[in-house]
């Protein structure tokens, strides 16, 4: 019996999060040993209140832990607070999960049998959550909840972009065939164990945003494949659980972020033109400029305004 655990981090999010746990508590798990860590990131609000006093009372919940943190980690420091829990209990499998999901009753299954060896990441494909896409007004209601959110990882090199393919689709069966793919979406991912212990957990320097493609750059360059497993369903109600796009944060750590990670990983000639980028975004001041300061002070981790 292979054993899972999921690992959903949540910041002032209590509510998205007991959806997330209810979608869970369905799941068809045979021969899956099942157990959830549910990281508190320091929140603002009541949601540790809430969360105990729902795991607490909800039956349908079993091998629910909730931890609460002191401080806010960011996305890459609270998941790597339940992945090292999820070691220290010998699971075969971690899983990454947004609080802000709903899931497909056989997520776990579907992506437990895509995993081996090699194959050390397996990514489902994702949809946007009904009133969740970008475009709503491009929709019918039909086809609301068939809107494609992440359909296989992307990178454009020359310009240092990482995209979802199939992105704002309508699934029509476009992509469903399981393949390999650039990297996966830190919405959900299933990892083994045996990458976590020789690649490393996510790296706390990113705090937010783009942790996702960095551990999975680090993951190929050690040799592991990262698959696409399209019976795999998560609904991601996107931005729901941090800022949205283009607000000040989102801007901060995107732009300091995509530095870090073009300048590790990007050919020479990207990371030239990312220098001489961020010139241009330090002319412009504002966040921006904010950015790129801390990227070449090493100012790394979460943003000190």
């Amino acid at each position: 019996m292979k054993r899972v655990a999921i690992i959903i981090v949540n910041y002032n999010g209590w509510q998205d999060t007991i959806d997330c746990l209810k979608s869970i508590s369905h799941l068809n798990l045979p021969d899956i040993k099942l157990h959830t860590v549910v990281i508190d990131n320091d929140s603002s609000n009541d949601s540790y209140d809430q969360l105990t006093e729902f795991i607490t009372k909800e039956e349908e919940l079993v091998n629910v832990e909730l931890v609460k943190l002191s401080s806010n980690l960011g996305f890459s420091g609270g998941t790597n607070v339940g992945i090292k829990s999820a070691i220290a209990q010998d699971d075969d499998y971690i899983m990454l999960l947004n609080n802000d999901t709903t899931v497909d009753l056989d997520l776990v299954t579907e992506l437990v049998k895509a995993a081996n060896k090699k194959a050390g990441i397996v990514v489902p494909k994702i949809y946007f959550a009904k009133g969740y896409e970008y475009h709503k007004g491009r929709y019918t209601k039909a086809e609301q909840g068939k809107v494609i959110w992440y359909a296989g990882g992307q990178i454009d090199w020359n310009n240092m972009y990482a995209s979802h393919r199939g992105v704002d689709e309508v699934d029509k069966g476009q992509y469903d065939v399981k393949e390999q793919t650039e990297f996966a979406s830190g919405c959900c991912m299933l990892v083994s164990r045996e990458v976590f212990e020789e690649v490393g957990y996510l790296d706390d320097d990113l705090f937010l945003y783009l942790e996702d493609l960095d551990f999975c750059l680090r993951s190929i360059k050690e040799g592991y494949e990262i698959i696409y497993k399209p019976k795999a369903m998560v609904w991601h109600k996107n931005a729901s659980s941090s800022d949205k796009p283009g607000s000040k944060l989102h801007q901060y750590y995107l732009t300091r972020n995509r530095l870090i990670v073009g300048m590790r990983y990007a050919p020479i000639r990207t990371r030239v033109a990312l220098l001489k980028e961020s010139l241009k975004f330090f002319q412009k001041g504002g966040v921006l400029r904010k950015a790129v300061r801390d990227y070449y002070l090493y100012n790394w981790g979460k943003w000190e305004n």
